[in-house]
């Protein structure tokens, strides 16, 4: 055994991050949005430290240290900023809260970016995306950790994706991170989201827009605002006593056989409608309740409220359709979301690296980049199973490629190993980005 190979570079499939952030903008706009933050002696370009930041969380690090796996590489990404320029333009960054609003900037406009490259004629079916919090625990004192509602100590952040369902991308909006003591039903908190994610989305997204939460969104401020503001909803509905009384008054023909994921009858499962049956006079006009019966699981609790040996749960949308198994069926996809926040937790959000909570904050920005970057290569590029695949597999499979840096004729190429089983996926992955021309 020996080490004296010479011109290799390990993480070559970082290549397709770095075509990604160029035919999105999210490189130049990185660049611009924080050029304010740039001191006139400094070597390094802020947009590009946050964009290695990202790339180096999406290879699979989990702290600001671990962008030194692409610093030994200057081969493949060009010069990579120190630990401590990191560390002081995080904090600079954190000091500013201006900074915080052109990061999300810079991202809105990769957003808009991917969507005309998607949808150049601004038009298609609704836009759902899902609103959900969880928790993140802390494992030394930080600023804004508290204990939380499972008796840990942390944080209780709130994020905000797009749907990635059929025509879906999954693409992070937005991430509020809040003490692990925050009520999860807190209006005011979903309302500041509902502002960051609109600001995320383009015009013609917004007019077609769906927002799909569980029952710690169902308060009447929250439901109010949407509906003040023309945007659709799907949330989720406490089965309270007054739910189990209207459920006992419903005929049984008023039940419905529930859909599964092929639009096929749920063995069962049932759905009904309940608004007629309940007082709704204190919310928005145009809520509607619907209600879901089923056969529990084995090992699921039942509540006293569930009748018949029934778990009951229900959700409000104001949806005028009238299938309801299909408005149930939209409703339950919302466990999607789930996915989403495990894949953010598996790309640096489970580890929250500052004691600042500004400085957290930024961090939350930048694993929002590093998801938006994995999400948007699997859009624009990727087919088969690394187009739904998890970060995991996408970095085993794609980013982990080893290749060996050849010089010539005043050219660098990447040449990738060709024994690697998914080297072809690879290399069709970065033709089709670089046929895409960058914004102008």
């Amino acid at each position: 055994m020996r080490a004296s190979a010479c011109g290799l570079v390990s993480l070559a499939g970082v290549q397709l991050l770095v075509e990604t952030a160029r035919v999105s903008g999210l490189d130049t706009a990185l660049t611009l949005a924080l050029s304010p933050w740039r001191a006139r002696s400094a070597t390094d370009d802020p947009g590009t430290v946050l964009a290695h930041l990202a790339m180096g969380l999406a290879a699979g690090g989990d702290c600001p240290a671990d962008v030194a796996a692409l610093r030994a590489q200057p081969g493949l990404l060009g010069p990579v900023a120190s630990d401590p320029t990191v560390s002081r333009l995080v904090h600079t960054l954190a000091g500013d809260p201006a900074a915080l609003g052109a990061i999300r900037g810079a991202r809105a406009a990769a957003h808009a970016r991917l969507v005309d490259l998607s949808c150049p004629d601004g038009e298609g079916s609704e836009v759902v995306v899902d609103v959900d919090a969880t928790l993140i625990t802390a494992h030394s004192d930080k600023q804004g950790a508290a204990p939380t509602y499972k008796r840990g100590f942390g944080f209780h952040p709130l994020l905000a994706y797009l749907d990635h369902g059929p025509g879906g991308t999954g693409m992070p909006l937005a991430g509020m991170l809040r003490p692990g003591n925050a009520n999860a039903g807190v209006a005011a908190d979903h309302v500041q989201m509902l502002d960051l994610l609109l600001a995320q989305l383009t015009e013609a997204e917004q007019q077609r827009l769906v927002i799909r939460t569980d029952t710690a969104a169902c308060t009447h401020a929250f439901l109010t605002a949407l509906h003040e503001r023309g945007i659709g909803y799907s949330v989720g509905f406490y089965a309270r006593d007054n739910v189990a009384a209207a459920i006992a008054a419903l005929p049984a023909h008023a039940w419905a056989p529930a859909i599964d994921a092929e639009d096929q009858p749920r063995e069962g499962a049932w759905v009904a409608e309940l608004t007629r049956l309940l007082d709704l006079s204190g919310w928005p006009p145009g809520l509607r309740v619907i209600a879901r019966k089923e056969r529990p699981h084995p090992g699921a609790q039942l509540r006293l409220t569930d009748p018949d040996g029934h778990r009951i749960t229900c959700f409000a949308t104001d949806h005028p359709g009238r299938d309801l198994p299909t408005l149930e069926l939209r409703h339950r996809r919302r466990a999607r979301v789930e996915d989403r926040i495990r894949e953010a937790k598996d790309t640096g959000l489970h580890n929250l690296p500052y004691r600042d909570l500004a400085a957290n904050q930024i961090w939350v920005e930048i694993v929002l980049l590093a998801h938006t970057l994995l999400a948007a290569t699997q859009h624009l590029a990727l087919t088969g199973e690394h187009k739904v695949a998890e970060p995991k597999k996408l970095r085993l499979h794609l980013l982990a490629v080893a290749a060996r840096l050849v010089t010539t004729g005043r050219r660098r190429i990447l040449d990738l190993d060709r024994a690697w089983p998914w080297t072809p996926d690879i290399l069709t992955a970065l033709r089709r980005l670089q046929t895409i021309p960058p914004p102008t």
